[in-house]
């Protein structure tokens, strides 16, 4: 029989550690923005838009926690690739190129991503880094 690999996977209570780190970063500098986080493949764990956040955050927030979570990338390295010219990449399905969307990383393992949106592009990849060193420091 082949063996089958072990690798880790992005519980509920893990993604409500991420979170809670993301909310505080986001509540200590006074900015309102949509948070959210997704498993491996993409699909949506947590959500949550804080008080004034904008209702179209939510749905970008979501799309850059699923393109990073799938593509195994931080968005910035896409946004940078469209900025530099390579266009055609904002025709692929379901790709948000915008900084601020971050793979979460554990032992090697992608076990999910983080999206933030709201603010600037590089405040909001500092809210999901937050989430992300809270999840690692819990």
């Amino acid at each position: 029989m082949p063996t089958l690999a072990t690798k880790k996977v992005l519980t509920l209570a893990a993604a409500k550690a991420a979170m809670a780190g993301a909310e505080a970063e986001a509540t200590r500098n006074g900015w309102r923005v949509s948070i959210a986080i997704v498993d491996e493949g993409g699909h949506p764990l947590l959500i949550q838009r804080l008080d004034g956040a904008s209702p179209g955050s939510a749905a970008i927030a979501t799309g850059k926690a699923r393109t990073a979570a799938v593509f195994r990338r931080a968005t910035k390295a896409m946004e940078d690739s469209v900025n530099g010219g390579r266009f055609a990449f904002v025709a692929a399905p379901d790709v948000v190129p915008l900084e601020g969307g971050l793979p979460i990383v554990v032992d090697g393992d992608v076990v999910g991503g983080i999206g933030t949106s709201g603010v600037t592009s590089a405040q909001d990849a500092m809210i999901g880094q937050a989430g992300i060193d809270a999840l690692l420091a819990g």
